[in-house]
C-alpha cells in the first residue's frame, strides 16, 4: 500500500541550522496493515508522516501509495488515497459549521467541484447512527456547531468523518494527546475498529507507550531520522510493556 524508497528531508539545506531530518529510509506497508511509530522528540517520526501525507516533499527518494508515484504530489493531490487526524481537535473541521454540516463537507471531500450530497433524512439518519456508535451523546446534536463541544468529542468526530468519503490511508498524528484519559480512550478504540472494518492502512504516531502497545500489529522506533527498530506482527505480539519503556531508557 505505502512503499517508501531511500527518502531524504532536509530543512534549510547549506545554511548553518540546516537539519537532516530523515535520513535515507525504506520502508513498506502491506493492505490493512497498523503501523504504530514512536520515537524521541526530533526522531523524525513526524517529519516522515508529512512526507507521506504530502504537506512536506522529499529532498530525495520516492513515495508511492497504492501504487502510485506521489513523492511530489502536495497533500490535498493526495486526499483520494489519505485521511489525516491531528493532535489539535480543532484541526480539520469547522467550528462554525453545525455537525451534520461538517459530516456533508467531509461526505464530498474528494468529489468534483460541483458535485454536492444533501443533507437529507436519509443522510442525517447515517450520520447520527455512526455518531451513536461513539456512546457520548451527540446523536441528537448534530445541529450543533462543532466549535461548542470538547476537544474529546471534536476528535471523536472528526475520525467518523474521516470514513465518510473514500481513503484506503488513515494518519492519525498523535490523535490524543490533548485528550483526557476516557475522551482518549474512546478515540483509540473508534480508530482502531474503524481501520479493522473498513481494512484500512494506518500510521499513528504516539508518544503513549501504553497506546503504542496495545493498538496496531507492528510497531517501529525511530532515532536520528532513521528506523532502528521495526517489529513485525509476531514480534510485536511477544513484546512486553517493559521492553517498549526500556527503549527509551
Amino acid at each position: 500500500m505505502i512503499e517508501i524508497n531511500q527518502i531524504h528531508k532536509v530543512f534549510n539545506k547549506g545554511k548553518a541550522n540546516q537539519v537532516d531530518a530523515i535520513n535515507g529510509i525504506d520502508l513498506k506497508t502491506n493492505d490493512g496493515e497498523f503501523l504504530v511509530i514512536v520515537g524521541s522528540n526530533g526522531s523524525g517520526k513526524t517529519t516522515l508522516l508529512n512526507l507521506v501525507a504530502g504537506s512536506v516533499l522529499p529532498s530525495s527518494g520516492t513515495i508511492n501509495i497504492d501504487g502510485n508515484d506521489v513523492t511530489n504530489l502536495p497533500d490535498h493531490k493526495r486526499s483520494q488515497w489519505i485521511a489525516r487526524v491531528f493532535q489539535n481537535p480543532v484541526s480539520g473541521t469547522a467550528s462554525d459549521l453545525s455537525i451534520i454540516d461538517n459530516f456533508r463537507l467531509a461526505a464530498i471531500r474528494t468529489k468534483p467541484k460541483g458535485l454536492s450530497v444533501g443533507v437529507d433524512d436519509t443522510f442525517k439518519k447515517l450520520v447520527k447512527d455512526k455518531i451513536a456508535t461513539l456512546g457520548m451523546g451527540l446523536e441528537n446534536k448534530t445541529e450543533q456547531p462543532i466549535g461548542t463541544l470538547s476537544g474529546g468529542q471534536r476528535q471523536a468526530l472528526t475520525l467518523l468523518m474521516s470514513i465518510m468519503d473514500s481513503c484506503k490511508v488513515l494518519l492519525l498524528d498523535e490523535p490524543t494527546a490533548a485528550l483526557d484519559p476516557r475522551s482518549a480512550e474512546i478515540v483509540m478504540k473508534t480508530a482502531d475498529k474503524l481501520i479493522k472494518d473498513f481494512q484500512l492502512t494506518a500510521i499513528l504516531i504516539t508518544h503513549n507507550l501504553k497506546d503504542a502497545y496495545n493498538y496496531g500489529n507492528r510497531i517501529i522506533q525511530m532515532r536520528e531520522g532513521i528506523i532502528v527498530k521495526d517489529l513485525n506482527t509476531e514480534k510485536k505480539a511477544e513484546l512486553k510493556q517493559n521492553d517498549l519503556y526500556n527503549w527509551f531508557g
